[in-house]
């Protein structure tokens, strides 16, 4: 079957530009157009094997030579790449990504694993029907944050409890989460969902834990039953895993969704830039305080814990940001020590190679 593949330059501006295609991916495409290549939004990563949109539609093709060993430079949903049409069509290279949500391996190895790629907006997911979570929210919105993309809070399942209920659980989720929009939503009713339009656009992500209502949002945002959904245990709140992998799929009117599996482990890895941005009050308390390095525990003249004395800070919400910035460090210097590792490894290497290539030209000799 011929497949009427296209050219950047030659394709319907629309078909690409939904997906999230602009002048700067253009810009940086230049190169492997003039090899002939097509671009591609990546929308799902399967066994070494990637689906994607084209101009000319959905293509399936080899993804080996995008896959690295290590994950963070491997192909990932939300990618965009150069794709060589054909009989067998393949990925050969990836752009630079704009945004990415990377979190530390789930093993606490120091590797780290990209969750999605080139986002504009990531939805934080959180579950009324749940007993709210404060720290995992922060760690949510911390990855959101360090990725470069816009962080909103959406609270599902509004139609569970009743409106004082909402309003309550929106002003605790506010002081969490500074400059963040929080949006209560119903997938049942649909209460929200055109507010939550109003302040996502281009590419969105859902994060969260099972049984938050992703897919269930999924649907409602996407029109149609197209993400499976399932009930959460009368017990203790948890849902299974509907959502086995991470997929992007475009949104009517514009605009693409990528739904993820439920996230257990929210592992963070070099993020202070994030976890600054989400204790973001701490940070302009600390401020006012009377040394630069004051550690907001004993220092006399410390703004933080006058703040926590007048009842303006929680004390937990401090033993939480210092908890995040910990585990960032030791993520990083893990990560920084198995680079050097690596590099020195090298080195090795190349010298081990040096030495046999000399010996071998002095029996030569």
């Amino acid at each position: 079957m011929n497949s009427p593949y296209s050219s950047p330059a030659s394709s319907s501006a629309g078909s690409l530009s939904a997906l999230g295609w602009d002048d700067s991916f253009e810009a940086l495409f230049a190169e492997h157009a003039a090899a002939g290549l097509v671009p591609a939004r990546v929308t799902r990563v399967d066994r070494g094997r990637c689906d994607t949109l084209t101009a000319s539609g959905p293509v399936r093709a080899a993804g080996a030579a995008v896959t690295s060993a290590d994950p963070v430079h491997s192909v990932c949903t939300g990618d965009w790449a150069a794709l060589r049409p054909g009989p067998d069509p393949e990925l050969v290279a990836l752009l630079p990504r704009r945004t990415a949500i990377v979190r530390a391996s789930a093993d606490r190895t120091s590797h780290q694993q990209v969750l999605a790629a080139n986002v504009d907006s990531v939805v934080v997911v959180v579950s009324l029907a749940m007993p709210l979570n404060e720290a995992r929210i922060e760690r949510l919105l911390a990855l959101a944050w360090d990725s470069g993309a816009k962080p909103v809070v959406v609270l599902t399942k509004s139609d569970t409890v009743d409106e004082l209920g909402a309003s309550t659980a929106s002003t605790a989720v506010a002081a969490l989460a500074p400059g963040v929009d929080v949006v209560a939503t119903s997938g049942a009713s649909g209460a929200g969902l055109d507010d939550l339009r109003t302040v996502v656009a281009g590419t969105t992500v859902l994060l969260g834990p099972s049984g938050a209502g992703k897919s269930t949002l999924a649907n409602a945002l996407l029109g149609r039953e197209l993400m499976d959904t399932s009930e959460v245990r009368a017990a203790d709140g948890k849902g299974r895993h509907t959502t086995a992998h991470r997929e992007l799929l475009p949104l009517p009117g514009g605009g693409v969704l990528i739904d993820t599996p439920g996230l257990r482990g929210i592992g963070i890895q070099d993020a202070a830039d994030g976890v600054d941005r989400v204790f973001s009050d701490i940070e302009t308390y600390a401020r006012d305080c009377a040394f630069r390095d004051c550690e907001h525990r004993s220092e006399p003249d410390c703004a933080v814990q006058d703040a926590i004395v007048a009842g303006a800070l929680d004390v937990g919400r401090l033993d939480r940001y210092r908890k995040l910035l910990r585990e960032s460090e030791r993520a990083a210097a893990r990560g920084d020590a198995r680079r050097s590792g690596k590099r020195s490894d090298e080195k090795k290497q190349i010298t081990r190679d040096l030495r046999a290539t000399y010996r071998f030209r002095n029996r030569q000799l």
